[in-house]
């Protein structure tokens, strides 16, 4: 139930949605397994696997959760098996096989093989807290945030978001290590991307690095601007912050993680719903933290 990565897009107008209201819409387009001849499928499913509601609300935010099922059905077997099906058929009529006639063949083993294959079962994570304006989606990068958005959007009819940072905040990250103007609450580690502005796109990425080293300040000086950067906030959590302000690499401390230590191992449900009420808090908190540190509030 802990995110891992964020995406985190702001709601341009109010949403009036309950729990309810958003199961019953969701329910439309719930998960069903492909069909023998699909090659893949996605639809809502319950955010806890032992459940069966499609929402899960808890401390004013809604969790729910995106499956997507794919059918694996490599090429490389597919091409073996035309090129075995080619060769007997040369073989017997002493004719090449033309391209129209391979193509057919190919379409006809997928369509023989794509119900023997198997399927890989992959989830993407988010919340909705309409207190807070945010939709908030555990995504390592767009693509798969815009398949969650666009899914929902197309189950509740209208979905007016646009991303937290509409701008890069390249330059923010960089002031922040070139004059040592860090927010208070944030910490260096020791990892950082640099990307040079000119055309050689030139990239230095350090990992085990102080970043307040002389030869960091030199890549600085020669104009290179900060793309990702490790911090530490509040000791709360530790990431990786992109220049478009994804999260990457979200790791909650064990201070956090723990504080839901006490409820039974058998009262699961209620560990799950504790700890996204947690972690939820502390995502939404860390998201306001940097809304007000990178002025983002303005770009509305």
């Amino acid at each position: 139930m802990w995110f891992k990565n964020l995406k985190v897009y702001t709601l341009t107008q109010s949403l009036k949605l309950s729990a309810e209201e958003l199961e019953d819409q969701l329910a439309q387009s719930s998960f069903r397994p492909c069909g023998n001849q699909d090659t893949a499928s996605m639809g809502w499913t319950s955010p806890f696997k032992q459940g069966v509601s499609l929402v899960h609300a808890g401390d004013g935010k809604l969790l729910i959760s995106l499956k997507k099922q794919e059918r694996i059905l490599p090429a490389s077997v597919v091409n073996a098996e035309l090129d075995e099906r080619v060769e007997k058929i040369e073989q017997e009529t002493g004719s090449p096989v033309g391209k129209k006639a391979k193509q057919d063949l190919k379409q006809e083993i997928v369509h023989q093989l794509l119900p023997k294959s198997f399927t890989r079962d992959s989830y993407t994570m988010g919340f909705i807290s309409l207190k807070d304006s945010l939709v908030v989606i555990d995504a390592a990068n767009d693509g798969k945030a815009e398949a969650f958005l666009a899914h929902l959007r197309k189950s509740i009819g209208s979905l007016p978001v646009v991303p937290l940072a509409r701008r890069s905040i390249s330059a923010d990250m960089t002031d922040w290590l070139k004059n040592d103007n860090l927010p208070a609450d944030m910490e260096l580690l020791e990892e950082a991307e640099f990307k040079s502005p000119d055309e050689s796109g030139a990239i230095i990425k350090c990992k085990h690095q102080a970043l307040d080293a002389e030869e960091i300040q030199l890549h600085l000086s020669s104009g290179k601007l900060v793309q990702k950067l490790a911090i530490e906030w509040d000791d709360t959590l530790t990431t990786l912050l992109q220049e478009d302000l994804s999260i990457k690499r979200l790791k909650f401390s064990d201070v956090v993680r723990e504080q839901n230590e006490d409820i039974p191992k058998d009262q699961q449900l209620a560990r799950l719903d504790a700890d996204f009420c947690l972690m939820s808090a502390e995502a939404i908190r860390f998201i306001k933290a940097l809304d007000q540190a990178l002025n983002l509030s303005e770009q509305n």
